[in-house]
């Protein structure tokens, strides 16, 4: 069985909601849960050793606009959030994030020492993310507490404005060329992150944003749950030329397994058959080099392959790979060295 480190999931989301709910959550996550897709019995069944866990402030329902045939769909951008809610919730969660770490259910982890620590005595090795920064102020003080309290990787947008830039809609077909890109604050997070060794993550954000950070950023350029747009013109994928600077930067995509990011009709079908994963992720590879590809899955974010239903299945991923004639030593590196190095370098390990 292949250990995969997954570069993007909504569980905390997902045990935020359930702890609104009146469930507490770290037995939530101990326990086989009836839904969603991330808990400790399924993590351990298909081998999902440890991510990058975001703390994302929701928008509520987002309304898609199917107007035709043709699949295509239209989706406004979410309204901007306000930073006081935002930071509530967003401390609730890393509250969350704290309580399962001494309950023993997860090691938050700091470095990649500790992610491969943690792996190898089979604990999950969590890493905290911030999905979009409306829990951050313009002044920047929120960034370094959460710092210390072991933020290690940031998107600065979600598919929504706030004060850092500007995130792209949900829309098929569609560029990712659809807005403004960093504003100066936006500017000043990417440098501070380049700073305190916080990885940034270019998914959601549009392409000028992309960009932006491009010109601004000494890392590697990660886009840790985004797949090709020359398969799939929705807008949150990248297009060849993102790649491109993604490959020159030594950087790395992770194949996001919701289906309205991969199938060519743009449907939210999760009848999508293991193949289709495949084709772009052989794209990627291509475009990238084995060295820059890796998983990024939006468990509990997204519909996804019922082939793969949640984290117990992760291994039929791994399998339909094999079986396209990926060698041990690739996969091994598709599954969780890529973002091993691409974290080590974005922490400043080697400095």
């Amino acid at each position: 069985m292949q250990q995969v480190f997954d570069g993007h999931n909504d569980v905390l989301l997902k045990l935020w909601q359930r702890q609104r709910s009146g469930f507490e959550p770290i037995s939530e996550f101990i326990q086989e849960a009836s839904g969603g897709h991330i808990d400790l019995p399924r993590a351990a069944e298909g081998g999902l050793a440890g991510g990058i866990c975001a703390m994302f402030i929701p928008s509520g329902d987002l309304r898609v606009d199917r107007p035709g045939r043709d699949g295509s769909y239209r989706t406004p951008l979410a309204e901007p959030v306000p930073r006081g809610p935002s930071l509530d919730i967003a401390i609730e969660m890393a509250s969350i994030a704290f309580r399962l770490e001494r309950a023993g259910a997860w090691k938050l982890c700091r470095n990649t020492v500790e992610i491969r620590d943690a792996m190898a005595t089979g604990t999950f090795a969590a890493v905290l993310h911030m999905e979009g920064c409306e829990a951050i102020g313009p002044d920047l003080d929120a960034l370094d507490l959460f710092h210390e309290a072991g933020l290690r990787s940031l998107g600065p947008v979600w598919s929504r404005p706030n004060i850092f830039g500007h995130g792209v809609p949900f829309a098929f077909p569609m560029s990712p060329d659809t807005g403004p890109g960093l504003t100066e604050a936006g500017k000043n997070l990417v440098r501070a992150c380049n700073r305190l060794g916080i990885l940034i993550d270019l998914s959601h954000i549009t392409e000028r944003g992309f960009w932006d950070v491009a010109s601004i950023s000494e890392q590697p350029l990660v886009a840790s749950h985004s797949n090709p747009h020359a398969l799939v013109p929705v807008a949150r994928n990248l297009t060849d030329r993102q790649l491109d600077a993604i490959r020159e930067s030594q950087g790395l995509v992770g194949l996001n397994f919701a289906v309205t990011m991969l199938r060519s009709d743009g449907g939210d079908n999760p009848n999508t058959p293991l193949p289709v994963l495949v084709r772009h992720i052989d794209y990627l590879v291509e475009r990238l080099g084995i060295d820059s590809v890796a998983i990024g899955s939006d468990y509990d974010g997204a519909t996804i392959p019922a082939e793969i239903g949640d984290a117990a299945g992760l291994q039929n991923l791994v399998k339909a790979l094999q079986d396209a004639g990926y060698g041990e030593a690739e996969l091994a590196k598709i599954c969780r060295e890529n973002w091993l190095r691409v974290l080590g370098a974005a922490w400043k390990e080697e400095e």
